[in-house]
């Protein structure tokens, strides 16, 4: 038996296990270390993880992605509602207010909801672990937003049973993100005074701050505080606009009159945000895009910062809230560690560099640094591993702690050696 860890992104999904005395990310069936969470269904076979994604393109009706979005979520919320208006499939208000998702399958139409759907990517993932391992795998730690409802929480632990895993505990994203860096600052365990760090992590999604006091022997969860629906699909949303207008005045289509149009525009506007974080200006360039049309477009860095601009101030929101709970001052934090996959953005960097008064650090991967603290809980709670305790405290007004249910526990050990043994 080996325990994992599991970070189930809007987009994309990581897996790292406890293994050769450390914790290793594993790799899918692509060699790749991220496995996108889509669910596509095909005519008569049904597609996961990297191969579903690749046939997106070809069933864009039947393919379901961002289904963390929906999972425990009613019907009629108007942030629902937004995110659905957005994707490509079916949906309909169930008996109990939730959502269900239409589609077409083996020639029949098929129904199903966001916690079934969320079963057979964990399934899948659960395959991915153990044809790397070459063992059983039942024992886990699955990552949550701290924004996470009670619905929410319990949908997860519901996926999680149908794909056969048991969860040890449903973790917080930064509280696994801290675990992991405690584990490794070995200068956190010789400070005499407690070192306040301040964790930023702007994901695909959504946006989560946490301010984490490190002591010798001991770390403290102090706040919480997150939006949303503030993430790094927002961004790709702003360019998304810019080039709809653009081919429109142009090139005479409207791509929100086409659905795949608009899932390839989409798709060009996230991997040209990436360039402009390395560049100052950047082309984008589709063949056949709609009515047999090549466009073309072009953008600078600066132009796409104006258009964001309401955005990055929306980044400090949650930072000031973080901070305000925590009861310190912004000069008390030490450190700011930025993760996720929106982090890349050099406006946020430059927008948190002024509000804190210092440069934002990059020490942790940004993409995988929650499932490997995910993993490293998953050992610390598992009877297989030994591992040296280390006492954490969790407080602050903002966090939500849930003591009576095991999974939902946000406490954990930290081992300043990180030795275990089976």
């Amino acid at each position: 038996m080996s325990v994992i860890g599991f970070d189930l992104g809007n987009d994309n999904c990581v897996i790292a296990a406890v293994k050769q005395r450390g914790i290793d990310v594993l790799l899918n069936d692509e060699s790749s270390r991220e496995t996108p969470a889509v669910v596509s269904f095909g005519e008569k076979q049904r597609f996961l993880g990297s191969a579903g994604a690749a046939s997106a393109a070809l069933h864009t009706k039947s393919t379901i992605s961002q289904v963390k979005r929906l999972i425990g979520r009613d019907f009629r919320q108007p942030d629902v509602q937004e995110d659905l208006n957005r994707l490509p499939f079916a949906t309909s208000e169930g008996p109990d207010g939730r959502i269900l998702i239409h589609i077409r399958f083996m020639n029949e139409d098929r129904i199903f909801t966001p916690v079934q759907i969320l079963g057979m990517v964990l399934s899948h993932l659960k395959q991915v672990a153990e044809k790397n391992l070459q063992s059983a795998v039942a024992d886990c730690v699955i990552g949550i937003p701290s924004y996470f409802t009670d619905s929410q929480r319990r949908a997860y632990l519901d996926a999680a049973a149908i794909a056969g895993l048991k969860p040890l505990r449903l973790m917080h994203d930064l509280a696994a993100t801290a675990l992991g860096y405690g584990i490794y600052k070995t200068d956190l365990h010789n400070s005499r005074e407690p070192i306040n760090v301040a964790f930023v992590d702007i994901g695909q999604c959504d946006t989560q701050v946490s301010v984490v006091a490190f002591e010798t022997g001991q770390m403290r969860v102090l706040s919480h505080a997150s939006d949303p629906n503030l993430g790094g699909r927002d961004f790709d949303e702003v360019l998304f606009r810019y080039f709809a207008e653009q081919f429109k005045e142009q090139y005479n289509i409207d791509v929100y009159c086409n659905v795949r149009a608009c899932i390839r525009l989409r798709s060009s506007c996230e991997k040209l945000k990436k360039v402009l974080s390395a560049n100052a200006e950047a082309p984008l360039s589709i063949e056949c895009l709609m009515d047999e049309k090549d466009v073309k477009g072009f953008i600078k860095r600066e132009e796409f910062e104006r258009l964001s601009s309401s955005l990055l101030e929306r980044v400090l929101v949650p930072c000031k809230n973080a901070v305000l709970d925590a009861g310190l001052q912004v000069d008390r934090i030490q450190s700011v560690e930025l993760v996720g996959s929106g982090s890349r953005i050099p406006a946020i960097a430059k927008i948190l560099s002024r509000f804190f008064k210092r440069d934002p650090s990059r020490s942790l991967n940004a993409s995988e640094c929650v499932a490997r603290g995910c993993a490293l809980q998953g050992a610390m709670l598992s009877p297989i591993f030994r591992v040296r305790d280390y006492e954490q405290v969790s407080g602050g007004r903002n966090e939500k702690m849930r003591l009576d249910l095991d999974p939902w526990e946000e406490v954990g050990g930290l081992d300043s050696n990180f030795l275990w043994r089976e």
